[in-house]
């Protein structure tokens, strides 16, 4: 299936049970594939970092983290089927995982966090195994793909923070002993209690990103992405009409 272009990023149209599905036949194959979710401010990074761009192109699950792609995709006339905001595509897939007694890695956060998040999920998902954790300070990947493969699990949630989770997943993934990999940035903080996620009127109403700046002003520099990615859409949209009509 051909991906759906949002300023040069290609995103698979999928649906969150859609998207849990093809999850799932990825974690039965064993086949360390891996799973992407970019936002607004991720879409503009790739732009200007080559690297970056190869790793989501390579990934084998592109999915629209933010209410900004579906947005941009809608402004360039090529709307997706809606949003797959990464915390949820992993929590729907631990409680589909769990159901057959499958088994989860933490990699990332701070050390401790990574820990705390497991607990919470073994209790919301009886029979998800913990399979392992890791945090994200290292300096040697070498041991954290040794204890990885050791309890080769069904997922690896990867949270590293962009571009270092992509890059580390595309290049590790013919390493691994793992069914799929998840790059899902700071999802084990909200997991784990350390971060406080959006009520869920804000997230229903696409607001999330909202919430998060007014609790960490510190996150205006980074949330400038977001009218920038919407700007550039619509120029983008109309340089197409423009070409059209010249053709």
């Amino acid at each position: 299936m051909s991906r759906i272009d949002v300023l040069g990023v290609g995103f698979d149209n999928l649906t969150m049970e859609e998207a849990v599905n093809a999850a799932l036949r990825f974690t039965e194959r064993r086949e360390a594939a891996y799973a992407a979710t970019p936002n607004p401010e991720i879409v503009m990074m790739a732009r200007s970092d080559g690297a970056l761009s190869r790793a989501l192109a390579g990934a084998n699950l592109v999915l629209a983290d933010g209410i900004g792609v579906i947005k941009g995709a809608q402004i360039l006339g090529t709307p997706l089927k809606g949003r797959v905001p990464g915390i949820d595509f992993a929590c729907a897939l631990m409680g589909r995982l769990a159901e057959r007694g499958g088994s989860v890695y933490l990699f990332g956060a701070r050390p401790g966090v990574a820990e705390r998040a497991g607990a919470e999920l073994a209790r919301r998902y009886p029979g998800l195994r913990i399979a392992g954790t890791s945090d994200g300070y290292f300096t040697d990947d070498g041991p954290i793909v040794e204890r990885i493969n050791a309890s080769s699990p069904d997922l690896l949630m990867v949270c590293l923070g962009s571009p270092k989770q992509e890059l580390w997943m595309e290049a590790h993934a013919h390493s691994l002993s793992v069914g799929l990999m998840a790059g899902l940035g700071g999802s084990l903080d909200v997991l784990s209690g350390e971060v406080k996620r959006a009520p869920e009127r804000w997230q229903r109403l696409g607001l999330e990103w909202l919430y998060r700046l007014l609790k960490e002003p510190r996150r205006i520099g980074r949330m400038m992405k977001l009218p920038q990615f919407v700007v550039e859409a619509a120029r983008q949209r109309a340089r197409g009409r423009r070409d059209g009509k010249q053709g």
